[in-house]
């Protein structure tokens, strides 16, 4: 096993489409935070660890590796989950069910892909036919060729400078994103390759999903 290039699979407590069925390889790790314990139960995948407070659940799940949070804590059962991870060795995350439920929780999955990509690591919140990821600091994501639809860019926060986008329909080149204007919102594929990168700071990538995530995520990955 390999953990920087091995996948540690989250699932939280929002819906899980068909096409998200994780399926994990020899070295991966599946955690489910919550209510994702029955999204993965239902699938037929069974976690490696059940992590939460199981107020979503509604009961203490029947799991030989679990661990029991308080009700009252500053990390969501995500965000432990994560931790849980990153001291494992993993650095490829999957976070699943974590799109579409309560707005505030989405917009705290989304902040902690930034939270991975400051510790190094990398992100993926996949769900609602929508993908994100974070990169930051030198950093690049190459999409291929088959890459169709809409792709939107944001700054995290402050300022992202030296941003790239090439092969969309509206590219960039060593632009300055600011967090306080959505200039890169709607950008499209135009079936070329197509990449974006930022020299300092912290760019948010939101695409849509056509149900062909798993085939495309090899590339995606951050290297």
């Amino acid at each position: 096993m390999n953990p920087d290039f091995n996948i540690c699979y989250i699932v939280g407590a929002m819906s899980l489409t068909p096409g998200l069925r994780p399926s994990p390889r020899p070295g991966d790790y599946v955690i489910a935070a919550d209510l994702g314990y029955d999204s993965l139960m239902a699938y037929g995948v069974s976690p490696d660890l059940v992590v939460g407070d199981f107020d979503s659940l509604g009961r203490n799940p029947s799991h030989p590796n679990v661990i029991q949070l308080p009700a009252e804590k500053d990390d969501t059962d995500m965000a432990y989950a994560l931790r849980q991870g990153l001291g494992l060795g993993y650095r490829r995350f999957l976070l699943l069910g974590g799109v579409g439920g309560r707005l505030e929780h989405t917009l705290g999955n989304l902040q902690l892909l930034e939270w991975l990509a400051r510790r190094r690591a990398q992100g993926f919140l996949a769900g609602q036919k929508t993908v994100a990821t974070c990169i930051q600091d030198g950093q690049c994501v190459r999409f291929p060729a088959d890459m169709s639809g809409f792709l939107s860019v944001f700054c995290n926060s402050g300022r992202a400078e030296g941003v790239d986008l090439t092969g969309l329909k509206y590219p960039l080149s060593q632009y300055t994103l600011t967090s306080d204007f959505p200039l890169g919102v709607s950008n499209q594929f135009l079936g070329t390759e197509a990449s974006v990168s930022v020299r300092t700071g912290s760019l948010l990538l939101v695409w849509e999903d056509r149900g062909d995530f798993y085939d495309k995520l090899p590339g995606l990955w951050v290297r």
